[in-house]
């Protein structure tokens, strides 16, 4: 845990005596096979057409990073899909399946939007439920927050001093980022994970402590161009404050 008397310097330069391994998240590419209904974990597709996006991402990523995805293909496309635009592809594409996207059981499948409708609107969270509220037959999300720490912490160890480059999903990097603001699972959902964004997290460690720096979130390398637009894809709760606030 970090030492409140020792903290470490917000700058990017790392001090002298410190390991920084750093996390770069990419959220998957929209999806457009999903019917308008909830989809979890279920295994589908993605949208890869606009490679505009896919370079403008790789120009921002390191080279010699080792490479993580989770089990779900719409990882394994979006990878594809980087290495296809001109970044350099690597020897391994680790697939872990602790960074797959919560289980949300047996609302996979139901309209988003009636889902979101029924719902009461929980400001502050912007998710499926409360985090300890688990979906029947599925995961909450602080069971997908204590899977993916758990992650985090096992591949920190293997990989001290590396740049990690993990491909996976909105709810995976949201609980990552309230691991980086002090084990806050909820603190996570406050942010928005688009399509396509990267986000960096630097975990620094020395002998006697260790803690996360945030360099970026949701950073979106093609955005100043507005006909990529469409990589943006509304989902979960953003259709539903969009219909009920907008």
């Amino acid at each position: 845990m970090s030492n409140p008397d020792k903290p470490f310097v917000p700058q990017h330069a790392v001090p002298a005596g410190v390991v920084a391994t750093r996390w770069w998240w990419v959220r998957h590419a929209p999806v457009r096979e999903d019917g308008g209904c909830i989809y979890g974990q279920k295994d589908i597709g993605c949208d890869t057409s606009d490679r505009v996006v896919f370079e403008a991402v790789g120009k921002i990523l390191p080279r010699n990073a080792i490479w993580y995805a989770s089990h779900l293909k719409r990882t394994h496309q979006t990878a594809s899909a980087i290495w296809a635009a001109g970044f350099p592809e690597p020897e391994h594409l680790r697939h872990e399946r602790a960074l797959a996207e919560q289980h949300l059981g047996e609302w996979q499948g139901l309209n988003r939007a009636a889902f979101f409708a029924s719902r009461p609107i929980e400001v502050g969270s912007y998710w499926f439920a409360p985090i300890d509220d688990p979906a029947p037959g599925g995961e909450s999300f602080m069971d997908l927050y204590n899977r993916v720490r758990g992650a985090i912490e096992r591949i920190n160890a293997e990989h001290p001093g590396g740049d990690i480059i993990a491909v996976a999903h909105g709810g995976t990097i949201k609980a990552a980022i309230g691991l980086a603001l002090g084990d806050q699972p909820d603190r996570g959902l406050a942010f928005t994970i688009d399509n396509c964004s990267v986000t960096r997290l630097d975990y620094l460690a020395t002998a006697g402590h260790s803690g996360w720096r945030v360099p970026m979130v949701n950073q979106q390398p093609w955005i100043a161009d507005p006909s990529h637009n469409a990589m943006h894809q509304p989902a979960g709760p953003e259709i539903a404050t969009a219909s009920k606030f907008g």
